[in-house]
């Protein structure tokens, strides 16, 4: 069979290394960057600071297909040119429009790094960790006009490490992806040996998740202390967490936990403080310690200090 391969960053490479040991051909690859750059830009990247991505296929002798968008005329023509069984998509921002869909010979098969219909959306490593799973996985499905939507063809599934050394978003997202390339291969060669009937997503199980925002990023005292450590391993490395102190924010990152042997009792409290650490009481009657916090903003972060030893109050409440 003949594949194009759509997509960035990790997953994007071990779809390309696990199609190509699967014994198929690539036919052609997409990259973001196609979208993000105009083209004599990229041409001047291309050369002075190569991506990763570009790197990589290139390293590979693959050829790229140059459009700016999955949609475009440029990309559809280049497709009925190189006229592929599969269009491969893995990490990729842009909906793909039902002409694109229709393309390829066999399918457009999306890689999703969840175990759907649960966690559709496009930051499954962070929200599963957030919320307690103890497991998630990879799906590949056959693309239809919605997002993560269409009929299941194969899924695997990956273990998420729990306690307070268990896994960030980024380590499930390199599990997940390592597991995305013999997966492929596996389900690939499938396709050529046998028939794969395709399983409906259950809607009725079904969640999705956007994109994380301002509202999400921020610590709730009166969580348990293991709900806040998973809520920071969930957002690293992308991502800090903040909490709220008055009108201010302290972005964190270091921290450990102990048992409250202080007076105070209502979460979020400030419990001790100077002016590299504070500590804060959380809904289990822990403490959070954090390390070096820093203030929001490119001024306040330099005073940090000075504003935890003249303005944060041991006694008052934080979050």
């Amino acid at each position: 069979m003949k594949i194009v391969v759509v997509g960035y960053g990790k997953m994007f490479s071990n779809l390309i290394l696990g199609t190509l040991e699967s014994g198929h051909k690539i036919a052609g690859v997409f990259r973001a960057e196609r979208l993000k750059y105009p083209s004599w830009v990229l041409f001047l990247k291309d050369i002075f600071a190569p991506s990763a991505d570009y790197s990589f296929f290139k390293s590979l002798k693959l050829s790229e297909i140059k459009a700016t968008s999955v949609n475009s005329k440029k990309f559809r023509k280049e497709i009925l040119r190189l006229n592929p069984d599969i269009i491969l998509v893995g990490s990729w921002g842009e909906k793909f429009k039902k002409e694109t869909i229709d393309l390829p010979k066999i399918a457009c098969i999306n890689t999703h790094p969840s175990l759907l219909p649960k966690y559709r959306g496009p930051n499954p490593y962070t929200r599963t960790i957030m919320n307690g799973e103890i497991e998630s996985g990879v799906t590949f499905h056959i693309m239809d006009e919605r997002y993560d939507g269409g009929p299941i063809l194969m899924q695997k599934k990956v273990d998420i490490i729990q306690g307070f050394h268990g896994d960030t978003g980024e380590s499930l997202k390199n599990k997940t992806c390592n597991l995305a390339k013999s997966a492929i291969c596996e389900l690939l060669r499938s396709l050529d040996s046998e028939i794969i009937i395709p399983i409906p997503q259950k809607e009725s199980e079904s969640s999705y998740y956007p994109q994380i925002n301002e509202n999400d990023i921020l610590i709730d005292f009166s969580w348990s202390s293991e709900k806040i450590n998973r809520f920071i391993r969930a957002l690293s490395p992308w991502q800090s967490a903040y909490f709220a102190y008055e009108n201010d924010f302290f972005k964190v990152s270091a921290h450990e936990f102990s048992e409250n042997h202080t007076v105070y009792k209502k979460a979020g409290t400030i419990t001790a403080k100077d002016k590299n650490s504070i500590s804060v009481l959380t809904g289990d009657n822990m403490i959070i310690k954090f390390h070096k916090p820093r203030l929001f903003g490119k001024f306040k972060q330099h005073i940090t200090g000075l504003y935890i030893n003249f303005v944060v109050k041991t006694g008052s409440i934080a979050g």
